[in-house]
């Protein structure tokens, strides 16, 4: 026996039992005959006229239903006589190179087959104007060069920074088509000002380029789609703003807020821009926004496929695996950590063997005054809330609580030969 599991020899593991999370969700019975009639609103169908390029900009988060509404939104520019082509928008992701950004694409379902229109992806970006402290505001050129540009985007909570307007169709007009060069400048003066920048490298790109409409989408806490609106330009900002505080209020939580071990089995960039969202763990990368649970010991045991190894997230986390490990692309991981100027949440916490190690470590680094009685959540990611698993010594009081159902009897935690979670992700 090694040193590290004479250590965690007696370390208990709880018995965990599955319970379901209930949240008030509104959904869009049927997203794409919405999204039709909000693209044939005069407001947005009047700035579409025959023969015009359309730049789609489609980004790298994993929106609900993303490839049916870039379908839709395609199929309805041709509708009006357009000839739309997709410009994938997502700043330094993809190991910031064209077919790196195309591969995000593919592997969150958009092609150009599902699309029905080319992708054009390229890095090169057009300088349109600079902030009064000198920050270029750059946008892709190929975008620019259209005669027209339509934006995709879900506006939801920010992961680094909390203000008027987070995540959404500016931060995607600024960073998501400003490439790696125009995340870069974004960022240039840390997350303090990410708010401020965002918005207005956003309203000089209203003013120099032709932006014609966004498709914003709000998701419920069961990653369904909440609200899907086409928003014209000159609302694009105000809009954003306005559907932050009914996003927010639309996100999954852990409803007992209070434990001493989360463990958390996968991480990733279509997770979250943070691997899992530090509004859920309340693990933030900076100290620009807060909110959460509260959490003693905070355990990621493995990365998604559709990260391509991109190991953004793990830093907040204090254990996690050597099979996550062995997985990380620390080019791509590191090309996304130096574009936001933030190294947190790409640093290493303790490595153990497998996942049975890591969360007995956690379990023994917590602090609970009885271990036997630790308040243990696990979780899939933090974009599927809806069941989870919490320990035996939290049961009574979830049973009691209104939002949450109990779904089964305690039963230990099973592991392989290898020491790794059965029945995980």
């Amino acid at each position: 026996m090694g040193i590290i599991q004479n250590l965690l020899r007696d370390i208990p593991i709880p018995r965990m039992v599955k319970v379901r999370q209930k949240f008030d969700a509104p959904v869009v019975a049927d997203y794409r005959e919405t999204l039709r009639q909000e693209i044939a609103k005069p407001s947005v169908s009047s700035k579409i006229t025959p023969g015009m390029r359309i730049a789609v900009a489609v980004g790298s988060r994993g929106l609900a239903e993303l490839p049916g509404i870039v379908r839709v939104t395609v199929e309805e520019l041709k509708k009006y006589g357009a000839r739309p082509f997709i410009v994938p928008s997502m700043g330094s992701h993809g190991g910031a190179t064209p077919q790196g950004q195309v591969d995000v694409l593919a592997n969150l379902g958009v092609t150009e087959e599902s699309a029905g229109c080319p992708i054009i992806s390229s890095m090169d970006v057009v300088e349109v104007g600079r902030l009064p402290n000198g920050l270029a505001v750059l946008i892709d050129r190929h975008a620019y060069e259209a005669d027209g540009i339509v934006m995709i985007a879900r506006v939801k909570a920010h992961t680094a920074y909390h203000g008027s307007c987070e995540s959404g169709l500016a931060k995607m007009l600024t960073i998501g088509l400003g490439k790696q060069r125009g995340a870069d400048s974004c960022h240039a003066y840390s997350f303090k000002y990410m708010c401020e920048f965002v918005v207005e490298m956003a309203k000089i790109k209203l003013k120099q380029c032709n932006i014609l409409f966004g498709v914003a989408t709000v998701e419920n806490a069961y990653d369904q789609i909440a609200l899907i609106e086409a928003v014209p330009a000159e609302k694009l900002i105000e809009r954003d703003q306005e559907l932050l505080p009914f996003a927010k209020a639309s996100m999954a939580r852990l409803i007992l807020s209070k434990m001493d071990v989360l463990i958390v089995e996968q991480i990733g960039k279509d997770i979250s821009g943070d691997g899992m969202d530090p509004n859920i763990t309340g693990r933030y990368p900076t100290p620009y926004a807060s909110g959460g649970p509260d959490i003693s010991k905070l355990v990621v045991l493995d990365l998604t496929e559709r990260t391509h190894g991109n190991a953004n997230g793990m830093g907040p986390a204090d254990f996690t695996t050597r099979k996550l490990l062995n997985k990380v692309d620390y080019e791509i991981t590191y090309a996304n950590a130096l574009t936001s100027a933030i190294c947190e949440p790409i640093r290493i916490p303790m490595v153990l063997d497998n996942d049975r190690e890591a969360i007995m470590a956690a379990i023994k680094t917590c602090y609970a005054l009885d271990l036997t009685k630790a308040r243990v959540v696990r979780i899939k990611d933090t974009l599927h809330m809806g069941e989870i698993y919490i320990s035996e010594a939290m049961l009574a009081e979830a049973a009691q609580h209104p939002q949450i159902e109990v779904c089964g009897e305690p039963e230990p935690m099973q592991f392989d030969d290898a020491g790794n979670l059965l029945g995980s992700k």
